[in-house]
């Protein structure tokens, strides 16, 4: 809905504090005098003069001026022969008298590439269909409840015959379905927002208020989430406030000056992705970023943000060569202070709105307390990505099992630092490009030995606190790695391996939406107790998670190295029958189905400092659950 700016909207948007700006700064339907037409606002402060351009007037400018109504630099005009859908930029004669064709900051739609100019919108007339999912949302706690987010590049999970994309709406016929079968929670998508290259992902925006031209337009985007809404999946956004690419249609110098970007280029430049930063400490950029956060929730239904590269944004010297003098603060720290300023102001601005919001960190600092409310001195996020989690387990992964006893702690470590923010365990599009291979082809061994450690892998990662990420191609072991330009190995399915492998995905996602003792206490200590941490020669790791009921619990045993264990010992804490509810090495998944089907009753016998035991058959290469089904009241332990 179109509002037009008061005073004092105008003053909050330069004070850094109108938190819903794109409704009147942008191109916006109006009717004035009775006569109807589009209104322009755009901000170019030190602009000698802006004006329209389009074919309406031959990319001229002439005849379409804009009115300076403020010293701060807001421009506006009124204009009633223009249509929807027409083309349009902002022609803006800088001080020095450069022109510059400029498109509209916040245009809410675009041309697809590789044409760059902004579009005039129509009038939504999107009705949403999704209360129930809205209610449900505002009455769960996201920490107590299953997450598993199955992350996907829009244009490249799978295109049509034609090689064309599927659009918002046909994406809704085949992508929903198919995350519902297979049990993820929610869907996280690549951004969307608009961008000029493709080989860039979505990571490099132009058009912050509009959604990617390549798939269909913005009411498209609000069926496709919609639908996921009423099929009960959650949809997040990777979103990047981080920095923008250089295009000269873009935001770079804007006016003729750095005013989205630093000034300073020692602190605006990204050297390696060739990217400039966002001046954090310029309420101008505050509005523009947090109104942007609150768009894609207010406007799409967006569950949630992934924040990218947050340490680029908070470390001043992120990206910066080595032979550079080192940038510092004003402490002599090398923190960018404005930069985690604006992120606090965000994160309180969006639960002030929205407090239902999954606001996620990918975060590859050591700073500390990213998920700590800014009350008690965070960063203000509630999920924080486990980067070393990731890193650690990957390493120890890719050693050959008889190596893997000397790397032990790669895995039990995590759970040292835990506890210390609320994470998201994340395997990710950046674990499968650039010759980093595929998950599977990480894997060591022959062809079972890596669907085997795959299986393994995921097992464990799900039995792991901390709410899940998967990236699209790793629930039937893809191969090859990812390819932007490629729809994923669809024809892999028709292999029994990596057919096996998605049953298995099926039925583990189910398994841990099934069982609360795997997610309902992922950030209490309460939820988490090893049996057995330290057999590194056997490459061996036991232990139980916990939920909210007395003796509602999982005993997971993960085995990292080929051999099969015959009556091993496992101690348990709570007498009674004991049974194997979960294994990754059943013949139905490609295991070679080394499984324990019998009740099994414990042991009167301490062992790992439990007082009583069980005896089960390790499986290779695999893990393996067991879950207490009846509990031996005192005289029958007698």
């Amino acid at each position: 809905m179109l509002t037009i700016p008061t005073n004092q909207d105008i003053y909050l948007f330069h004070q850094g504090t109108n938190y819903f700006c794109y409704q009147f700064l942008g191109c916006h339907q109006y009717e004035h005098n009775g006569k109807q037409g589009f209104r322009f606002v755009v901000w170019a402060p030190n602009a000698a003069s802006v004006s329209l351009a389009g074919d309406f007037n031959h990319w001229t400018g002439e005849d379409y001026p804009l009115d300076r109504i403020n010293n701060e630099g807001l421009w506006q005009g009124f204009f009633t022969n223009l249509d929807v859908n027409q083309s349009y930029k902002y022609l803006i004669l800088t001080q020095d008298g450069q022109s510059l064709l400029k498109a509209d900051p916040f245009a809410v739609q675009m041309e697809l590439r590789p044409h760059t100019a902004s579009i005039t919108p129509s009038s939504s007339s999107y009705q949403w269909n999704d209360v129930n999912w809205q209610n449900n949302k505002v009455n769960l706690s996201s920490y107590h409840s299953a997450i598993s987010i199955y992350e996907i590049h829009f244009g490249s999970w799978k295109l049509k015959e034609d090689g064309s994309y599927y659009t918002y709406r046909e994406m809704a016929n085949v992508l929903i379905p198919y995350v519902k079968k297979l049990g993820f929670t929610h869907i996280e998508l690549l951004p969307i927002a608009e961008h000029p290259y493709d080989l860039s992902w979505g990571y490099q925006v132009t058009g912050y208020f509009a959604p990617t031209s390549r798939y269909g337009n913005p009411d498209d985007l609000r069926y496709f989430i919609d639908q996921c809404h009423q099929s009960n999946i959650g949809v997040l956004l990777d979103w990047v406030p981080g920095h923008f690419c250089k295009d000269s249609h873009g935001l770079r110098q804007f006016d003729g000056t750095a005013i989205y970007e630093y000034s300073d280029p020692n602190k605006a430049e990204k050297q390696t992705w060739g990217t400039l930063t966002f001046d954090f400490g310029r309420p101008e950029v505050q509005s523009f970023l947090i109104s942007n956060a609150l768009y894609w929730l207010e406007e799409f239904h967006f569950d949630g943000l992934r924040v990218d590269a947050v340490a680029s944004m908070t470390d001043l010297n992120f990206d910066r060569p080595g032979h550079l003098k080192k940038l510092s603060n004003g402490l002599g720290t090398g923190e960018n202070l404005e930069a985690i300023a604006f992120l606090k102001k965000l994160n309180e601005v969006i639960f002030r709105y929205y407090p239902s919001t999954l606001m996620i960190a990918e975060d590859s600092s050591e700073m500390a307390f990213v998920t700590r409310p800014t009350t008690a001195g965070g960063i203000g996020f509630n999920y924080k990505w486990n980067m070393g989690w990731m890193n650690d387990l990957l390493e120890y992964m890719s050693y050959d099992p008889v190596y893997r006893k000397w790397h032990h702690h790669l895995v039990t470590f995590s759970m040292m630092y835990h506890y210390s923010e609320n994470f998201v365990l994340p395997l990710s599009h950046d674990e499968v490009v650039h010759g980093k291979k595929s998950l599977l082809d990480k894997m060591p061994g022959d062809q079972w030995q890596q669907f085997a450690n795959l299986r393994l892998l995921y097992g464990y990662m799900f039995c792991h606190p901390g709410k899940k990420l998967v990236f699209m191609g790793g629930e039937f072991g893809q191969y090859i790695e990812w390819r932007e330009q490629y729809e994923l190995d669809w024809f892999l399915l028709e292999y029994p391996l990596h057919c096996q492998m998605q049953v298995y995905m099926q039925t583990l996602l189910h398994f841990y939406r099934e069982n609360p003792s795997l997610y309902q206490l992922d950030y209490d200590p309460c939820g988490f107790e090893w049996i057995d941490a330290d057999n590194c020669d056997q490459s061996i790791y036991i232990f139980q998670r916990k939920a909210k009921q007395p003796n509602q619990l999982s005993i997971v045993i993960c085995h990292f190295t080929p051999n099969v264990y015959e009556e091993f010992k496992i101690g348990v804490p709570v007498p009674g029958i004991y049974k194997e509810v979960f294994n990754s090495d059943d013949i139905n998944y490609g295991g070679s189905g080394q499984t324990n089907r019998k009740n099994l009753f414990t042991i009167n016998e301490e062992w790992h400092q439990q007082k009583q035991h069980i005896r089960v058959k390790i499986p290779p290469l695999a893990i393996s659950i067991y879950q207490l089904v009846k509990e031996f009241v005192k005289e029958e332990t007698n």
